[in-house]
């Protein structure tokens, strides 16, 4: 019964009224009972009829525990899960973003390419079922994520998009169109919706020559009738313009008129970006072949199983029981209250999982850990979770390394290899922790994180041996600076005389001088502690700051990306994409 909880707790509102009713006819039945107090017992059965009286408490017993249960099935108890089939609505969708110099321009506040991120945002946000993907275009087109239900990871990478980090200048929106049919072509779909957001297209012909009534093109245009000026350097004083040849200043101008053409002639639909989310609506109207159609997504989840229907079934009796009395009514009662243990659920650990009993009534421990972890709790997650895995992860974040390591050593995959190798380094066995980060490169060469990780640990251990070899330096001279010492306090027997005779002669000056020696190598070994203390500092820093350090910033890695994709183009001979004279 640990895993008992309740898919619609809000059911449970509806107990409010029914206490109120308990209570009103609670206060009618105490008045009865005041008139069997005031009269006498041998007159009651003729004054007042008792039978009846009893009658009627049994009667709004049955009645408040028929409704306790129903309101406890509609709650949905439940405390299996059962593997479901996953279908989702045929409704794919590629984003095409125009990334364009033009995009700076700053006629719409703060600046055309801040407003398209956040209007793709507010799409990605109101869509509910279907699939997505990003492409970005300038002068040649780069997906930034293929169709996929997971709109948080688009989401993510969308704040890094940006004109600067396009590796070749222009606006070729048909090397976009051209990706986004690929992308439908890789995930079989046969239809979906297509949404530009741009500021212009130059030539009609490089998007009609993509329309097709089964991927209608819609357009959300960016911009003003008026136009602006494409800021190069905002921050340098005076501010820095893109200009022509002739050095006149290029204003980047919205035709609405061209962009409604183009949409209508791609069996789409035009809207300018406004502030509500009227106008991706109008945008994504377009019908579809197959507007209503689901398809069978190609996994399955585990679902909890509604177990209300038991109650339903436990409410039969008690209707017979509204009409006759029974005993029954004892089971209808061990029915409306389940067992539940009140005792807090040890964990693997021997530690006892925090939170009250009304928070494992609602909540699994494996999605109250889940909660402690992303809210900056580790200990308490370390404490709740049951996933040994996960449990691990906590431990990590909480410092303990060693306890880490061992539940990272039972996951045999590449990810479990990589935090083993983390663990490994926090501990300080960097030799260990090297070779693992080369078993998960052997595995996924493309590992970027395990590749830097291993980059920083081998410069670590570099300083480590380092420092080995500078102490093992250091303790080797003092040896052989003792030696040295040892062998001048043994001279030859005219030299201790000659010795003895100057330190009878200025004993003073002789002390005064091996204290001063003494001292110096005392401050020698405080200044090499220190030393040693300032490269351990350094070297902690670092490893803080590398190994827990978390991507939030995307915008690397894709601008690597798009630069790799673009050299492989042109090394297959494909120089369409190169760029051209006209650069915004």
């Amino acid at each position: 019964m640990e895993s008992l909880h309740f898919i619609r707790p809000l059911w449970f509102v509806a107990l409010a009224p029914i206490l109120v009713l308990a209570w009103f006819w609670f206060r009618r039945t105490r008045s009865g009972s005041a008139w069997q107090n005031a009269i006498s017992s041998e007159l009651l059965p003729v004054l007042l009829d008792v039978q009846e009286s009893r009658s009627g408490q049994w009667l709004r017993g049955i009645m408040l525990t028929a409704i306790t249960l129903a309101v406890i099935g509609l709650a949905g108890p439940t405390w299996e899960k059962l593997p479901q089939n996953v279908e989702q609505k045929n409704d794919a969708l590629v984003v095409l973003l125009d990334l364009s110099l033009s995009m700076w321009a700053e006629d719409v506040k703060p600046s055309r390419i801040v407003r398209a991120r956040q209007k793709i945002t507010d799409i990605l946000r109101q869509r509910e079922e279907g699939l997505t993907a990003l492409v970005a275009y300038a002068g040649d087109a780069h997906a930034v994520v293929p169709l996929t239900d997971d709109v948080a990871t688009i989401e993510n990478l969308l704040g890094a998009l940006d004109p600067g980090m396009m590796p070749v200048l222009g606006s070729n929106p048909s090397h976009g169109l051209e990706i986004a049919k690929g992308l439908f072509s890789n995930a079989n779909m046969t239809e979906g919706r297509i949404l530009m957001i741009t500021d212009g297209i130059d030539r009609i012909s490089a998007v009609s020559k993509h329309r097709n009534r089964a991927f209608p093109i819609s357009i959300i245009g960016i911009g003003t009738y008026e136009g602006g000026p494409i800021p190069l350097d905002s921050d340098a004083e005076p501010p820095r313009y893109l200009m022509t040849q002739e050095g006149n200043q290029v204003i980047a101008l919205l035709d609405e008129r061209r962009l409604t053409e183009v949409a209508n002639l791609s069996y789409g639909k035009y809207s300018k970006l406004s502030l509500s989310d009227t106008d991706f609506r109008v945008a994504l109207s377009t019908p579809l072949p197959t507007e209503d159609a689901s398809i069978e997504v190609e996994r399955e989840f585990d679902s909890w199983f509604d177990q209300g229907h038991w109650l339903a079934a436990a409410l039969l009796p008690l209707c017979l029981l509204g009409f006759r009395r029974g005993a029954l009514i004892m089971l209808a009662f061990a029915v409306a209250t389940p067992g539940f243990d009140a005792a807090a659920a040890p964990t693997a650990a021997g530690e006892t999982a925090p939170g009250t009993i009304w928070d494992k009534l609602w909540w699994r421990d494996d999605q109250r850990a889940h909660q402690a972890l992303t809210a900056g709790e580790p200990e308490r997650a370390a404490i709740l979770f049951e996933d040994p895995q996960w449990r691990a992860v906590a431990r990590y974040r909480t410092g303990d390394w060693t306890d880490a390591l061992r539940g990272f050593n039972q996951d045999t995959t590449t990810t479990g290899t990589y935090n083993r190798a983390n663990a490994h380094a926090r501990l300080g066995n960097y030799q260990q922790a090297l070779d693992l980060y080369g078993q998960v490169l052997a595995a996924a060469a493309d590992h970027e994180d395990a590749a830097f990780n291993k980059a920083l640990v081998e410069r670590l251990l570099q300083q480590q041996q380092q420092q080995q070899a500078d102490a093992q330096q250091d303790s080797t001279e003092k040896q052989q600076k003792q030696q040295s010492n040892d062998s001048e306090e043994s001279p030859s027997e005219n030299q201790q005389q000659s010795s003895d005779q100057e330190s009878n002669e200025s004993p003073s000056q002789s002390n005064e001088e091996q204290r001063e020696s003494e001292q110096d190598r005392e401050g020698e070994d405080e200044d090499q502690q220190r030393q040693e203390l300032v490269n351990r500092d350094e070297k902690q820093e670092a490893l803080e700051q590398w190994l827990r350090r978390v991507p939030d910033e995307p915008g690397g890695l894709l601008r690597r990306k798009f630069q790799h994709e673009t050299k492989q183009r042109l090394r297959n001979g494909d120089y369409e994409h190169r760029q051209g004279d006209k650069v915004w």
